[in-house]
């Protein structure tokens, strides 16, 4: 009888494994659900949501996004990390899907989720962050905001999408660059902090151009730099940061993941659907009026680019050390 425990085990693995095959032929059967892990009106979201449109277009089944805001992103992607790995939840992230591990490991926290509890999809785009301040502010040129942040250390604030979020760490390359100190004021997203700017309740902000494409139209915003390597095509009149002598980049991308346990033939599935999406009307347009440039890459290529700017966040993140 001692035999017969293996066995079971062997016969059970064999019918999950079957089952799984099973539902992968036929998937998708019902409607799958897209967690943004942040509040609506930020890049992911608006990222997200013709992205949708795209991907149901492809694979005959709504889409349904579900904003999943909190501690800078990291409840929307733990919850998405712990989902069941069918192919019925899948995640719209951020860079911040590679900085949140790396800041509880600094801080001495315990993980919220790990990136190897994650299979990488697709990603979408890839911008480049910018400085923005209000059109009615004092500063015309990131000399000026430099000086007058330098005369007043800790007087000047700025929002992010949260602590050790993709737009705190951008503001904090250029923050250690210029040798700034200023107040940071975290949001529980990108459309909260971008409302906190217009509202007057910060004086700067750092974001992706296409987050804020709307306000710098209508005159409500203004751009000092951008921490891109090379000018922004779409705002060839503002400098980048290196150009005026402080050296940092970076670029604020989004991705779609699912639960490294996912089945292999349902991913297959779903780079097929994003990538058909990525090409679809509903999201070039979406991303051409929000002037961010589309920059796909398949699962294996994104896996090495999500290599690589690990390596260099992490080096970032060290710099920076603990925050409380």
């Amino acid at each position: 009888m001692k035999y017969l425990a293996p066995l079971r085990a062997a016969l059970a693995g064999c019918a999950l494994a079957l089952a799984a095959a099973a539902g992968a032929q036929t998937y998708p059967d019902r409607p799958i659900t897209m967690i943004v892990p942040f509040t609506p009106g930020g890049v992911s979201d608006i990222t997200a949501r013709p992205l949708a449109i795209g991907m149901a277009a492809n694979l005959g089944q709504n889409v349904v996004i579900e904003n999943k805001g909190g501690a800078g992103g990291a409840i929307g992607m733990s919850a998405a990390a712990k989902s069941k790995p069918d192919g019925y939840t899948i995640m719209m992230a951020l860079p911040s899907i590679i900085t949140i591990p790396i800041s509880d490991r600094i801080s001495g926290r315990p993980a919220s989720f790990q990136m190897n509890q994650f299979k990488p999809v697709a990603r979408l785009t890839a911008d480049p962050t910018v400085l923005a301040v209000r059109a009615d502010s004092p500063w015309n040129t990131l000399a000026d905001f430099v000086r007058d942040v330098k005369r007043q250390p800790g007087k000047v604030s700025y929002s992010s999408s949260g602590i050790y979020g993709t737009t705190h760490v951008a503001m904090e390359i250029l923050a250690h660059a210029a040798g700034l100190q200023m107040i940071h004021a975290p949001f529980s997203g990108g459309g909260q902090q971008v409302n906190a700017l217009l509202a007057g309740q910060v004086d700067a902000t750092m974001q992706t151009p296409g987050a804020i494409a709307a306000h710098i139209a209508a005159g409500k915003v203004k751009l000092l730099a951008a921490m891109s390597r090379e000018r922004i095509p779409s705002l060839p009149n503002v400098p980048t940061a290196r150009e005026l002598g402080f050296d940092g980049e970076f670029y604020l991308w989004t991705g779609v993941f699912v639960p490294v346990e996912t089945p292999d033939a349902v991913v297959t599935r779903l780079r097929t659907a994003i990538r058909a999406a990525s090409g679809h009307t509903t999201f070039t347009s979406a991303m051409a009026a929000q002037t961010t440039p589309i920059q796909y890459l398949d699962a294996p290529e994104f896996a090495r680019f999500l290599e690589a700017d690990t390596r260099r966040l992490d080096a970032v993140l060290t710099k920076m050390g603990k925050i409380e």
